[in-house]
């Protein structure tokens, strides 16, 4: 059967590639060193198969159209959508898809009553085009994109991601491969995009919440975070903690609910907390 190896939750914010030169030095430094942390371990796993999960940025979905959760199931993908590519300063890639894996996401959860949507089609923007450049230089692992609604309401709970997440272990526990699984959530940490707080890191918020998934309590977490409480990490960007969420669930299905953080940078010329969590299931 496949394993899942690892999860993690990583900021996927474009500052880190569009405009890291208007940080300081040492924040320059300290992002970078993170991700790097991030990308040795990878190195050292060597996954076969990368499930993402996060938000797209209205970029896929109308707002009067979100679903909760949709897997693409397609063959191959490439980035960076077309507008996002003089914004993001990331070259064109392309990594494998994994059809069969995310098709069995899809069934399976739907005979868990969790019924996700599905495409061939889905167009990348600083979601994945920021994770993948830093942690998956070569592209070399297979990649299913789970798009999700952290941000305009209803979103899914934080216990509904923490269920999703408890799902796709089980999936890949039951998955008829040898191959080595990693979850990469990404989104966050505190940022406010074009909003009152779009020039603010809440640095409390950020190390409050990491910390929860340090502390591993998945009911405490699901207690703690209503939809509400992100909004204290800003209100277009807290949101996308709730990806975070489906890693933490994924781990904890596998025994090991608590996090290690493995670096956090308030970072306001990035205009967004920037840090890491992860989750080692080896």
């Amino acid at each position: 059967m496949a394993q899942l190896v690892a999860t993690m939750g990583i900021a996927h914010a474009p500052g880190v590639t569009g405009w890291l030169d208007r940080a300081p030095k040492e924040e320059q430094d300290a992002v970078l060193a993170g991700y790097a942390e991030f990308a040795r371990r990878m190195e050292a796993l060597k996954p076969d198969v990368i499930i993402g999960v996060a938000n797209d940025h209205l970029l896929n979905f109308p707002m009067s159209n979100i679903p909760d959760f949709c897997v693409g199931i397609g063959d191959h993908w490439d980035g960076p959508a077309p507008w996002f590519k003089d914004w993001l300063n990331v070259p064109d890639y392309a990594i494998a898809g994994h059809r069969d894996m995310a098709r069995a996401l899809v069934r399976e959860s739907a005979k868990a009553g969790i019924n996700h949507a599905f495409a061939e089609h889905l167009l990348f923007d600083d979601n994945w085009s920021v994770p993948l450049k830093f942690l998956f230089p070569k592209y070399d692992a297979k990649f299913i994109p789970i798009h999700m609604n952290p941000i305009v309401p209803p979103t899914p709970s934080s216990g509904r991601c923490l269920e999703v997440g408890k799902q796709i272990a089980r999936i890949v526990s039951a998955y008829p491969s040898d191959e080595r699984v990693v979850v990469m959530a990404t989104g966050g940490l505190s940022h406010d995009p074009g909003g009152v707080d779009y020039f603010t890191v809440h640095e409390d918020f950020d190390r409050w919440f990491m910390g929860l998934l340090e502390d591993g309590d998945v009911a405490q977490v699901e207690r703690e975070l209503p939809f509400e409480k992100y909004l204290e990490g800003g209100d277009g960007g807290g949101g996308e903690l709730l990806a975070w969420l489906v890693a933490m669930g994924a781990a904890a299905e596998a025994g090991r609910p608590n996090a290690e953080s493995v670096f956090y940078v308030p970072s306001v010329p990035l205009r967004c907390g920037m840090g890491g969590s992860y989750w080692d299931l080896t």
